[in-house]
């Protein structure tokens, strides 16, 4: 890493370090003794619920950011074919935006740590 991270990047990629990606089984099992403010910490990332592809190209990945903007698009192209209410686009608009919390920070650690360049917006996460 070559920029100072904040209190908050550092925790989360100590985190990282030490418990692995979120889909391993020891990542799991620490993450369930966290308090839920530290799960949020660690798990989600509001910035990139509330703006989520801006905030993915502040972070510097913009490759991640454009996969994900594209499955945004497909998503919303299909519901809009669709005959549906304006609550059900409202709760896949919610779930979209979830997608983009939860990837970010482990995102942010593979580019920062182990310099990953890929599209993959889910590596390590899904």
């Amino acid at each position: 890493m070559n920029k100072e991270l904040s209190e908050k990047w550092q925790e989360r990629f100590s985190f990282f370090d030490k418990y692995g990606s979120p889909k391993t089984p020891e990542f799991k099992a620490a993450y369930k003794e966290l308090s839920f403010g530290k799960r949020i910490l660690i798990g989600m990332n509001i910035w990139a619920f509330f703006f989520g592809f801006i905030y993915f190209l502040i972070l510097g990945l913009w490759r991640k950011a454009l996969t994900l903007f594209a499955i945004n698009i497909a998503i919303f192209t299909i519901i809009g074919f669709l005959p549906v209410n304006n609550s059900v686009i409202n709760a896949v608009g919610i779930a979209v935006n979830i997608l983009w919390a939860i990837t970010a920070n482990y995102a942010y650690y593979l580019k920062e740590t182990k310099n990953d360049q890929s599209w993959n917006p889910f590596e390590g996460v899904l």
